[in-house]
């Protein structure tokens, strides 16, 4: 299997872990990145979830492309099947923290995308190639890259089909952080375990706005909004935090 599933606490770390072939995912690869992304989406006991891969030289490739585009050029294959392992699926709202190591290219890029914070190694390189080959990068970036990014970086990305650093990703806004390799793991871990201990009600709410509301007129994203808000402030975890908050007041 080189899909690697653990769960440490309220911390799930799903790993890509094929590095003698740049993490290349094959397709049995790609249901089972699904069903992991399933598994701890399902699982109550998990808050966030890290996002890695096995090696330095690779967070993935994308396709592995001697199985893959022939199924795909031949009719033989659906790239929608793909959906569960790109997040392309309603109701995932549990945060995802990508840790990206050397290169992060075609699908890999577009798993990455699917996530919501990203840390990278300074020597990362990043690119979406599909254009030089005839096709595009519809495993979500079509939809998620000009909604996350602003438009003129994100076709240029798209278009160019060039290679991108990771400081060119950092001030394009495509990563949050840069950090040497080998703190590239530790600091996701880190920053995941953080957003664990915080209401994972209230930390899925706000993915869960973050990714429903945007599109929608003014009105009925406000309306939508102080609906989700209000069920924040009526769960037990408000409840709780509000007490606390309360008596801390008093002793202060």
């Amino acid at each position: 299997m080189s899909v690697n599933y653990q769960k440490n606490d309220a911390v799930a770390t799903i790993r890509i872990d094929r590095p003698e072939k740049l993490n290349a995912l094959t397709l049995s690869m790609y249901d089972d990145l699904g069903r992991a992304f399933a598994e701890a989406g399902l699982d109550d006991e998990v808050n966030v979830v890290v996002l890695t891969s096995t090696g330095e030289r690779a967070f993935c490739v994308g396709a592995d492309l001697t199985e893959s585009i022939p199924a795909l050029a031949e009719g033989r294959f659906d790239i929608s099947h793909w959906d569960p392992a790109h997040l392309k699926i309603e109701g995932f709202y549990k945060p995802v923290v990508s840790a990206i190591k050397g290169l992060c290219i075609g699908g890999g890029f577009e798993i990455m995308l699917a996530s919501d914070i990203r840390i990278a190694a300074l020597d990362a390189q990043f690119q979406l190639p599909e254009a030089h080959h005839g096709f595009v990068p519809a495993g979500g970036t079509l939809v998620r890259l000009v909604r996350q990014i602003g438009y003129a970086h994100a076709m240029e990305i798209m278009l160019t089909a060039e290679r991108f650093s990771a400081g060119e990703m950092l001030a394009r806004g495509v990563v949050n952080r840069i950090v040497d390799a080998a703190e590239v793991e530790p600091a996701a871990l880190e920053l995941a375990g953080r957003i664990a201990k915080l209401s994972s009600g209230a930390v899925q709410t706000i993915k869960e706005a973050a990714l429903t509301l945007q599109h929608l007129p003014l009105k009925e994203a406000f309306q939508r909004e102080a609906a989700l808000g209000q069920r924040t402030f009526e769960s037990e975890d408000a409840r709780r935090g509000l007490a606390a908050f309360a008596k801390r007041g008093k002793t202060e």
